[in-house]
């Protein structure tokens, strides 16, 4: 799904007008990014959280030049569903 898809299905649902969608979904995703990017985790009860994971250095291959790459420590976004998600998932894919 698309974020047009998603913009389009709540307009649909709600009745409002799809710019007035639009803005509210691109301001969603950019205080979600800002509070990411300023090390604040971001929790949405009963859908999941938007939280900050360290990775260790480390040493990488090049596999084709066949050399040692030194990856630096670094953190990474990502997205942890809550249990209900999870399960209601699993649920449905059986």
């Amino acid at each position: 799904m698309t974020k047009a898809e998603i913009v389009t299905a709540i307009s649909n649902k709600t009745g409002i007008e799809k710019t007035a969608v639009l803005s509210i979904v691109e301001e969603l995703m950019t205080t979600i990014k800002g509070s990411i990017t300023a090390k604040e985790e971001v929790y949405l009860r009963g859908f999941g959280s938007f939280i900050i994971k360290h990775r260790a250095a480390k040493i990488g291959r090049n596999i084709s030049k066949g050399t040692a790459v030194n990856v630096p420590a670094h953190d990474i976004p990502a997205f942890k569903p809550c249990k209900e998600f999870m399960n209601e998932v699993k649920n449905k894919t059986k």
